[in-house]
């Protein structure tokens, strides 16, 4: 009897994924599919070699990738402006995680605040419109004269590049909310803190995770300039002194760190919510 049920279990699950294909994204990210991503990233590769094999590169600037290797090793052994490369990957790590924490724990709860108090949302919500579309390398003048130079200035840009983004990615999520569920738990008898914690939360969960993978991607974008605050260190200085002198092998090495760093963030982000939140993507949640 319960190898018939394995069996039609099997085979259901086979007709479930053979039919529904299109509009499912539980299959998106689903395991096995990172063969295509290493497929992918190998081709590109090949192309890069070929490419300064047959000096397709040069008009448009583009070092061989025999020139970044050799400043990989050279910069991984000697250092870059008195630092080491962990030094400076660790320092740009540090900030950005620095600035997206700090803008989590702003803005999740001013997401919540604004989706959930009609006086919140009047108040708070003309200033997130306000300073959203603001760009914060744009503060950067007021930021030294407000904070100074040092690690403060720098990872405060950082938190306004994922403050806004984490509070309309919670505040999204907590609108979504199926009202019917809030119905359904006031009958029994629950309470504010009841309803927020185990309906309002759970159902916002997939959008403030979404929001803080953006969120994490904007917070890299901005630490090359974050950095130009008079930092010492960081692989956004490294870019930065590199382009001055149109070392452009040192640059584009930069840019393949931050790359790799931020990826690997992602794929550990995109874990945590596939454990997290493994009813993303399901109805009846």
């Amino acid at each position: 009897m319960k190898a018939i049920l394995k069996m039609l279990n099997a085979e259901n699950a086979e007709n479930q994924r053979k039919t529904v294909s299109f509009g499912d994204s539980s299959l998106v990210e689903a395991p096995g599919g990172r063969i295509w991503t290493f497929v992918s990233i190998a081709f590109l590769l090949l192309l890069w070699v070929f490419s300064g094999v047959f000096g397709w590169v040069e008009p448009l600037f583009w070092p061989p990738i025999g020139d970044v290797w050799h400043q990989l090793k050279v910069i991984a052994s000697e250092g870059y402006r008195n630092a080491t490369l962990l030094e400076h990957i660790g320092i740009s790590v540090y900030r950005v995680l620095m600035g997206f924490l700090l803008g989590c724990l702003v803005g999740i709860p001013l997401g919540f605040a604004l989706a959930l108090s009609r006086i919140m949302n009047r108040i708070f919500d003309p200033i997130v419109e306000f300073f959203r579309p603001m760009p914060p390398l744009a503060l950067i003048p007021l930021v030294i004269l407000w904070l100074g130079i040092g690690e403060s200035a720098k990872i405060f840009l950082l938190f306004l590049a994922a403050l806004w983004i984490m509070a309309l990615a919670t505040r999204s999520g907590a609108l979504s909310t199926n009202i019917s569920k809030v119905y359904a738990a006031y009958t029994l008898n629950a309470n504010k803190r009841q309803i927020l914690f185990r309906i309002i939360l759970p159902n916002a969960l997939p959008e403030i995770f979404t929001g803080m993978r953006v969120s994490m991607g904007v917070c890299w974008g901005t630490v090359v300039a974050a950095e130009l605050v008079a930092a010492e260190s960081g692989v956004g200085m490294m870019i930065m002194v590199a382009s001055k002198f149109l070392s452009t092998d040192i640059v584009v090495l930069g840019v393949i760190l931050i790359s790799l760093v931020a990826y690997a963030i992602d794929i550990l982000m995109r874990t945590l919510e596939a454990r997290l939140v493994p009813w993303r993507g399901k109805s009846g949640h």
